[in-house]
């Protein structure tokens, strides 16, 4: 039987953070974190890292596990959270996986083909190009590109499947193989994603006034700590919210423009997100503000999907 995982995604300053502790004491669960950041040590205020107060008790893991030098994957990513819900399977303990990152998602609930050569950033980078592509050219013309690259693949695919058609492209072009004569691994867990979203201007404004709240709590300071080590931490140092004060250090713009610039990034990520999730992942999608009940809706789905 597989392993019940469940999985919260949405966008950044959603609320994903708090809805997975409030189910893990409602269900009985632990947090599993899903950010490529929040794994260094040390960058807790620009990644908005759990804090120990906001736990609440729920044990949290994949968070601080290394220092900015080191380079994370999400071939690590994978095999350590695996080997996490198998231990809470064992301990009738419910996995929840908590984060933003929609290749880690992706690559766990899905059971991606992964190897320890393959880095995470570059592997996000390479489903993004074609996330993108299939959002330019739509749906037809997508499934046309992979027609003639590969039809065996188009044959079995839908011209309505977004996500295969995404990810028969990305093959294609990782590997320099057909994507049809690639053994693909059948999903090995039982996975229900709750995805927290709302509209556009709420969720531009919640990342605004985060963005002020981080520099309020020091992210500044974080990033000159950050700054200093930056030729010995390229991966952590191409966060947003460091990247971008890096700038202002190195007086290529001043204070206002980089907070402005992290804003404005933060947005367009939060808008890339979203893509991703839509056309990666099989997501119930909920908005906690504007349903009064939408907890109680997330609370049903769940227990009918324990149960």
């Amino acid at each position: 039987m597989k392993s019940k995982v469940l999985m919260i995604a949405g966008p950044t300053a959603v609320g994903k953070t708090a809805l997975s502790i409030r189910l893990a004491k409602q269900f009985g669960g632990e947090v599993i974190s899903g950010d490529s950041m929040q794994i260094y040590r040390h960058l807790d205020i620009g990644t908005a890292k759990v804090t120990p107060e906001e736990m609440a008790g729920v044990p949290h893991y994949l968070i601080n596990n290394c220092d900015v030098t080191q380079r994370y994957t999400v071939y690590d990513f994978k095999t350590q959270a695996n080997q996490l819900i198998t231990a809470m399977t064992d301990r009738k303990v419910l996995p929840i996986i908590a984060g933003g990152t929609g290749f880690y998602l992706n690559a766990l609930s899905a059971n991606l083909n992964l190897g320890d050569h393959l880095d995470s950033d570059v592997a996000l980078k390479n489903r993004q190009k074609w996330t993108d592509y299939y959002e330019e050219v739509g749906p037809e013309a997508a499934w046309q590109r992979l027609k003639q690259l590969d039809p065996n693949s188009a044959a079995k695919i839908s011209v309505h499947n977004p996500r295969r058609i995404i990810r028969a492209l990305e093959v294609i072009n990782e590997t320099d193989q057909l994507f049809s004569e690639q053994t693909q691994n059948e999903p090995n867990l039982d996975c229900l994603i709750i995805g927290l979203n709302t509209n556009r201007a709420l969720l531009y404004d919640r990342i605004n006034q985060r963005v002020d709240q981080f520099l309020k709590q020091g992210l500044e300071a974080e990033a000159r700590w950050l700054y200093d080590r930056r030729d010995s931490s390229p991966q952590a140092s191409r966060g947003i919210g460091y990247k971008e004060l890096f700038m202002y250090f190195d007086n290529e713009i001043t204070l206002p423009e980089a907070i402005e610039l992290i804003k404005r990034n933060s947005r367009h990520f939060a808008k890339r997100q979203l893509t991703y999730f839509r056309n990666q992942l099989t997501v119930n999608w909920f908005d906690p503000f504007a349903d009064d009940l939408w907890y109680d809706k997330v609370s049903d789905l769940v227990t009918q999907w324990l149960n």
